[in-house]
């Protein structure tokens, strides 16, 4: 949905590092295993927590292997947020593209994300730990912050003008909200599901909930 910030610019990324992104099917293959790898265990530990040699042996790769492919860390956590980017971004440009608002493929993108459980667990523990400027992510969650709210109120700013919003519906104010309102609900979404008495919330129902109440 937004475009991602360099952890560090000065850091090759891990294409450049190894050039291995063009590489042949099934080292491609093998590294898309390693950020799912690495996905899972900054769901379970954060990235702080998370290990090379648990992620290698999660990807069922050597841990010589593992760096010849990203060197370190921070290559790994670079990857997985342009991986997460790249994801999100694709289904959006293709709903907007179907002709769907971009508000409306933000709706589409949360009912997505109830398929993706471990992204979404490793987004909410980056988003929490890079609060703190010394975190390496840090960098990229500011930008990515200040362009979904950018997204999200340009969004707002275009059903209004196609009078489709309430008149009173202010789109910035409203793109902020609508920002913070779908990370709110995936850490409710969260919770929910590691209650077995609790049905799982429907992200997606509350989203066009709060859309059809602006709506003219």
């Amino acid at each position: 949905m937004t475009t991602a910030s360099p952890l560090d610019p000065s850091e090759p990324t891990p294409s450049r590092a190894r050039n291995v992104e063009g590489g042949y099917p099934k080292g491609r293959a093998k590294r898309a295993e390693v950020i799912q790898a690495t996905i899972v265990s900054i769901a379970e530990s954060g990235f702080h927590g998370a290990s090379l040699r648990d992620i290698a042996e999660r990807a069922r790769i050597s841990h010589a292997g593992l760096l010849y492919h990203f060197p370190t860390k921070s290559h790994l956590l670079r990857a997985v947020l342009e991986h997460r980017d790249e994801v999100d971004g694709a289904d959006v440009a293709q709903d907007v593209a179907q002709g769907l608002s971009s508000v409306e493929a933000m709706i589409r993108l949360a009912a997505r994300n109830a398929r993706r459980r471990p992204m979404v667990e490793a987004f909410a523990v980056l988003a929490a730990e890079a609060t703190t400027p010394d975190h390496p992510a840090h960098t990229y969650f500011r930008t990515h912050y200040a362009t979904a709210i950018a997204s999200a109120t340009q969004g707002f700013r275009e059903l209004k003008e196609a009078g489709r919003l309430r008149p009173e519906v202010d789109p910035e104010s409203e793109g902020r909200q609508w920002v913070a309102l779908m990370d709110g609900l995936q850490i409710q979404w969260l919770q929910s599901l590691a209650d077995p008495d609790v049905a799982p919330l429907d992200m997606a129902a509350e989203l066009r909930y709060r859309l059809d109440l602006m709506l003219a």
